[in-house]
């Protein structure tokens, strides 16, 4: 059986457009063309392109304890640990066509009212008792502007960011292609 994720934990996701060959989830210092972001994310062939940034730690939107475990439904902020501190997950401005909103990260937790809150609902997990493991099929729904953010997803190439496989957006539909809005959580090695 595959580990419950705890808050605080360290991990890397992984998209699954393609048979699960969508990427990681990334930051990349290529332009995040949006005012108040910290740095762009798209994914990468792998989880460690360049140390950090594809590592992000699990906290609460909603004050659970460090170690407490992350149920489905519950509210999340995913903070980037490149360079100690790659900024928050976030939806800011336009995104590739096709898709709802742009994701870079920001320096702080909210850029905008929800604009870093996320809220992960997995597909279903074994044991059946509501807590989110490794591997576990998950889709990540945006709390900007009452929780229309749009749920997580790659769309497109990403000729922005070295280095970088896809690039990362939002979209109104759980899996806008065959895969890519749906992702699993996997602990980094320490």
């Amino acid at each position: 059986m595959a580990d419950v994720l705890k808050y605080g934990d360290k991990v890397h996701l992984q998209n699954g457009w393609d048979n699960w060959n969508g990427g990681f989830l990334d930051t990349n210092s290529g332009d995040p063309n949006a005012g108040g972001s910290k740095y762009g994310v798209s994914t990468a062939p792998t989880s460690a392109r360049a140390t950090g940034t594809g590592t992000w730690e699990i906290t609460s939107a909603s004050g659970k304890a460090i170690g407490a475990e992350v149920i489905t439904g519950d509210v999340v902020y995913l903070r980037n640990l490149y360079g100690g501190d790659g900024g928050y997950l976030d939806t800011n401005s336009s995104g590739n066509p096709g898709s709802k909103f742009g994701v870079s990260t920001s320096p702080g937790k909210d850029r905008a009212p929800g604009s870093g809150r996320w809220r992960v609902f997995a597909e279903t997990s074994s044991p059946i008792d509501s807590k989110v493991r490794e591997a576990d099929r998950v889709h990540l729904l945006n709390g900007w502007d009452n929780w229309s953010g749009g749920f997580l997803d790659t769309n497109g190439g990403d000729a922005n960011a070295a280095g970088s496989k896809y690039g990362v957006s939002t979209s109104d539909y759980t899996d806008r292609a065959a895969g890519s809005g749906t992702w699993r959580f996997a602990k980094a090695k320490a």
